[in-house]
């Protein structure tokens, strides 16, 4: 190598660090480094056999000779030269032996040359993606360095989490409770499929997320190279937008589609990066912004179907407002046409927690997971005006009654039955015009908040008959929602999980102005803990965040409470744990099977939430529930209450 700009790094501090007739890996600058000492002669070689790579400071001094450890090519561990059939020598770096340490020179570096991974990354920071869940791999380092440079100058936030399907609920979570897309990154082959499912997740709640994925080198494409997987292919049916990144891509333009896409369409993104095109030099092409490339979103309703919903609702009586998860973003303008009317408010299961249980209009949850309360609204309504909502048969919204149903998916409009009056139109923008045209009609509408109390008072009396059962069998869970209705903070973030905590959670548990996200059309156990971290990504200390699973969902994911403790999450997760998938098993009898292979062998998980740095806590009699719960709510860092639970108090 050239004497000329040489910097001088200490390797070791001790030369008895490495022994004589021995080898070892160090780093200077960011090159590395094949260190020997053979025949008393400290000696430097570039760490990368010729042949195929290989660590040559994993290899071995064997007969005097430098042996690689991949395939046994031999090389002279002082000059490098090789004396075998081969010609191929390695490059040398002078060392010095100092007396505070054994020194190597290398050149130094030159500046940082631009690639297309710095200008597709600074693409999308501009465009407002500031979180990454992911993993760092082989076939992704470039990529992963163009962000590690993003989040040096406070651009963008990584979190490593140790499974790539954990990072891509976290992305989903994020997207679903901001309506902003978070990314989520893996490697080439397993780390990208290991996304698919949270990609599901997030396709199927019209969440927006972007998928980030490493790729194999271009040129092996199609040859069955290591951990080659046909992406594009693989996520044609996940992903609205879904490309591979070629050597002549418009690179910023390309990721600023990508971005466009997951923000307008509210959809998965996915691209894939392969290797050799992530450190490709651009020399000082710039990124772009996304000024000027997505149009204003409020969609107006038609004239006619505006007029025709006014006409319905100032004949109806008695009616009743449904919202959906699709309303989460419009609630303040739709609970002020729902007090203008009167009308009682029902949700979705995946619109939880969108009005609190506690306004005087409010009604819980409708369908299988929902309450009584909201059920009777319904029947007894004339009229529905349904916002944001799938209408799926989890909800149950009846075809019998006539509905208005406003939302800005024109295709979602009446999906599964005719609805007399379809509205197209963006739900703020919709809203703000039926309350203007509504106010000084003489409407007909009747109290309905007498009704509302009444019912609230006949549940909850039954919730407390129901906190009475106990089979000795472990904690109901009535009793875990009670407690969690008296202690959860009011504008606390819950993720929940699948299963029978999640049915028990939406029948029980009584928002107040806590926002809830969930698997909601792919019901995907496992949801709930990682979606907590994109939640506290999302609001950090700003907000307490929570999750609630039981022991099957904690299960799919246990290790990312590690990842909650390395970054320093508060988040508290509340795990019921009854030792089965008692989903399952319900179902199975219900189906008239016999119940198999449902019960499940559990470590202790509050000692596992403690040797993961976390406080565990595990409790086994209702007396002792409430206390403990605080104690966990109340704890700064991540904390996991396991309450022991009957399967069949649900």
């Amino acid at each position: 190598m050239s004497n000329k700009n040489i910097k001088w790094h200490k390797v070791l501090d001790d030369a008895n660090e490495l022994p004589e007739g021995r080898v070892m890996t160090v780093t200077a600058e960011h090159i590395s480094i094949c260190l020997t000492h053979h025949q008393g002669k400290f000696s430097g070689l570039d760490n990368k056999c010729p042949h195929q790579g290989g660590p040559l400071g994993e290899g071995s001094i064997e007969k005097g000779l430098l042996r690689c450890p991949w395939h046994g090519w031999d090389f002279d561990p002082q000059t490098g030269q090789s004396p075998g059939f081969h010609d191929d020598s390695i490059v040398t770096f002078p060392v010095d032996v100092r007396d505070d340490g054994i020194y190597v020179g290398v050149e130094e570096e030159d500046a940082h040359e631009r690639t297309v991974s710095d200008v597709m990354v600074e693409t999308m920071v501009n465009g407002g993606v500031t979180h990454v869940f992911g993993m760092v791999g082989h076939s992704n380092l470039g990529f992963a360095d163009a962000m590690r440079i993003q989040e040096e100058k406070g651009n963008l936030k990584f979190i490593g989490i140790r499974h790539e399907g954990a990072g891509a609920f976290a992305a989903s979570a994020y997207g679903k409770l901001t309506g902003k897309p978070a990314a989520c990154f893996g490697i080439a082959g397993p780390g990208a499929t290991n996304m698919y499912t949270g990609m599901w997740d997030a396709k199927n709640d019209r969440a927006p997320m972007l998928a980030l994925s490493g790729g194999v080198d271009t040129q092996v494409v199609g040859t069955g190279a290591f951990q080659e997987v046909d992406l594009v292919s693989a996520f044609e049916a996940v992903a609205d937008f879904n490309h591979r990144v070629q050597t002549n891509s418009k690179h910023a333009e390309l990721m600023t589609l990508a971005v466009k896409h997951a923000i307008v369409n509210r959809e998965v993104s996915h691209l894939t990066f392969p290797d050799e095109v992530q450190i490709q030099k651009v020399g000082d092409a710039k990124a772009a912004t996304l000024d000027l490339r997505i149009a204003d979103h409020e969609i107006q309703p038609s004239k006619a179907a505006t007029e025709k919903a006014i006409s319905m609702i100032s004949e109806a009586k008695r009616p009743v407002i449904i919202v959906g998860h699709g309303a989460r973003f419009n609630m303040e303008k739709i609970t002020e046409l729902a007090e203008m009317l009167n009308a009682p408010v029902l949700t979705t299961f995946k619109g939880k927690g969108l009005i609190a249980d506690h306004h005087p209009l409010g009604c819980g949850v409708l369908g299988r997971s929902g309450t009584p309360v909201a059920s009777w609204f319904m029947n007894e309504a004339d009229l529905l005006c349904v916002f944001g909502a799938s209408f799926s048969n989890h909800t149950g919204i009846t075809p019998k009654i006539p509905t208005i149903q406003v939302d800005f998916d024109r295709l979602a409009l009446a999906k599964f039955h005719k609805v007399e009056c379809p509205v197209w139109g963006e739900l703020g923008a919709t809203v703000d015009i039926l309350i203007d045209q509504l106010k000084g009609k003489d409407l007909h509408v009747v109290d309905q908040r007498p009704d509302v109390a009444k019912r609230w008072e006949l549940w909850r009396a039954e919730k407390q008959s129901r906190m009475q059962d106990d089979h000795g069998k472990g904690i109901s869970s009535v009793a875990v929602f009670e407690a969690m209705n008296k202690l959860v903070p009011d504008n606390a973030v819950i993720a929940v999980d699948v299963g029978n905590n999640t049915y028990s959670f939406g029948r029980y548990f009584e928002p107040k102005g806590q926002s809830v996200l969930m698997s909601g059309y792919l019901g995907s156990i496992g949801f709930g803990f990682p979606a907590a971290m994109g939640a506290w990504a999302a609001v950090g200390n700003d907000r307490p965040v929570m999750s609630v699973s039981g022991d099957g969902g904690f299960g799919q994911y246990p290790m990312e409470i590690n990842t909650s403790v390395k970054y320093g999450m508060n988040i508290k997760h509340i795990l019921l744990n009854n030792g089965e998938l008692g989903k399952i098993s319900k179902e199975q009898r219900a189906a008239e099977f016999d119940v198999w292979q449902t019960s499940l062998h559990n470590p202790h998980f509050a000692d596992f939430a403690t040797s993961c740095g976390a406080l565990g806590i595990r409790v086994t009699e209702k007396s002792e529930l409430e206390a403990a719960m605080q104690k966990v709510l109340e704890h700064d860092g991540t904390a996991l209450l396991e309450v022991m639970a009957d399967v069949s108090l649900i």
